[in-house]
């Protein structure tokens, strides 16, 4: 093969080969040495996790983050993990309690704020974009950073774990089965109805710990304020969710007051839903008429285009007795007032302090109050109002022996839990005598000021 070439192009020829495998082997032994000086910084920092040591599985370069973070990022070097969810066990996030509150390490790129005495900023490994809860992530700053009296003003509320008959008992007070009937204008050249089911509790936002409990309790739903954040709502929209939770859960536990006969036709439109009876005229036209008995009825544009509607016969509901004292407690965290009265008198002390417990109603419910006497065996009924009705106990001994006992034995939840801790106080004085003296009534009117609408909250 070297005919033809002179002795020295052959000279020079093996001398620039001998060169180049030798550089071959120092270029392979260099990149040798620093792989495995990387391969061991990589297993120091990037395969264990900080805060559980567990290893992660299978590094690769994040094409996708390297076209979203464009030139100025280092090319191919942000990575993301890939593993068999089979396998991914617990991957070891410690939390780390902090007065009562919880700071999970490794959650889900959002505020924290379901212990609400902090907000916690929560971030983890995620593979591509569309699985950001938030698509842009410095957005999450805007979360609303919800605070209530429970943590932040009085550590001695206390919150339990829902009984499934307090949930029904405050929802018979709070809760609405609305059914949303609108056109869609997304569709042109027709008049399509859409009809939107909803499940929903709003509270003002000092509640909203409890609103997190109630969401807890159905595991479904979400939680969205309003009202320049004074006030948010507990929402349930989803058909599935509606069908499998919400509606199974009145059904087992139902509800005692006129709201039950909301719930029947809510639930009638649903499964009309469901059927898809509502895609034709007729199943439509039927969802109309149930509708028209819901609640304060159609509104005038939905009369105005179902002008042949007929409202369905409203359901009689007539329960005989309250189910359970854990209704009493639910109905009493939503609708029920611990008040305290100082009038003036003519007496030595010249003051009469009295503990009233009541529970306004619409006069439809009148019998609902009239249940609520019967199974407290104290207190009255009386008229209110052309439209209410309110179950009154007055008697310093109803208040003491049968009030009181039965919602230390089944909690309220959410604020009003202080004002009935203010109300048991304020029971203790006067059990002690000390309402009978200038500096008792002093100490009493100092909790009275500060009971129901007096209480001072921290700004939301």
């Amino acid at each position: 093969m070297w005919e033809g070439i002179g002795v020295a192009s052959y000279l020079l020829i093996n001398f620039w080969w001998t060169r180049l495998q030798a550089n071959k082997a120092a270029i392979l032994a260099f990149t040798m040495n620093r792989v495995g000086a990387l391969r061991g910084r990589i297993s120091l920092t990037c395969l264990k996790l900080s805060n559980s040591g567990d290893t992660l599985k299978l590094m690769i370069p994040s094409y996708s983050r390297k076209a979203i973070s464009g030139q100025s990022n280092y090319l191919g070097m942000v990575t993301s993990h890939k593993m068999n969810e089979s396998e991914m066990g617990y991957r070891g996030s410690k939390s780390v309690l902090r007065r009562s509150t919880v700071k999970e390490q490794r959650v889900d790129g959002s505020w924290s704020n379901y212990l609400l005495s902090n907000s916690l900023l929560r971030c983890t490994l995620m593979g591509f974009e569309r699985n950001y809860q938030i698509k842009v992530l410095s957005k999450q700053l805007n979360k609303t950073n919800f605070c209530t009296s429970a943590v932040a003003t009085d550590a001695l509320v206390q919150f339990t774990n829902l009984d499934p008959f307090f949930v029904t008992g405050f929802c018979d007070g709070e809760a609405s089965f609305s059914i949303a009937i609108s056109i869609d204008k997304r569709i042109k050249g027709r008049v399509v109805w859409v009809v939107k089911p909803s499940f929903q509790i709003s509270l003002h936002s000092r509640d909203m710990k409890l609103l997190l409990q109630l969401q807890e309790f159905f595991a479904c739903g979400s939680i969205v304020s309003k009202n320049n954040r004074s006030e948010g709502s507990f929402r349930v929209n989803s058909l599935h969710d509606l069908t499998n939770i919400i509606i199974p859960h009145f059904v087992n536990y139902p509800l005692l007051s006129q709201k039950a006969a909301d719930f029947d036709l809510f639930k009638q439109i649903v499964n009309l839903i469901n059927t898809k009876a509502h895609l034709t005229d007729g199943g439509l036209q039927q969802i109309i008429n149930i509708r028209a008995s819901m609640n304060l009825g159609l509104s005038d544009l939905q009369k105005s285009e179902f002008i042949n509607y007929k409202p369905v016969p409203r359901p009689i509901i007539n329960y005989t007795e309250i189910p359970n004292p854990h209704w009493i407690a639910g109905f009493t965290s939503a609708e029920g007032c611990f008040l305290v009265s100082i009038s003036k008198s003519k007496n030595k002390i010249g003051h009469i302090i009295q503990l009233i417990f009541k529970i306004s109603q619409h006069h439809r419910d009148k019998k609902l109050l009239e249940l609520i006497a019967k199974y407290l065996n104290c207190g009255a009924v009386y008229s209110h109002s052309e439209n209410a009705f309110v179950f009154t106990v007055g008697k310093l001994v109803d208040i003491n022996n049968k009030i009181i006992p039965i919602f230390k034995a089944y909690q309220i939840q959410g604020i009003k839990q202080l004002d009935y801790q203010d109300f048991c106080e304020i029971a203790t004085l006067i059990g002690a005598g000390e309402h009978l003296s200038p500096t008792g009534i002093a100490k009493i009117q100092l909790i009275k000021d500060r009971m129901n609408t007096k209480r001072k909250y921290p700004k939301v």
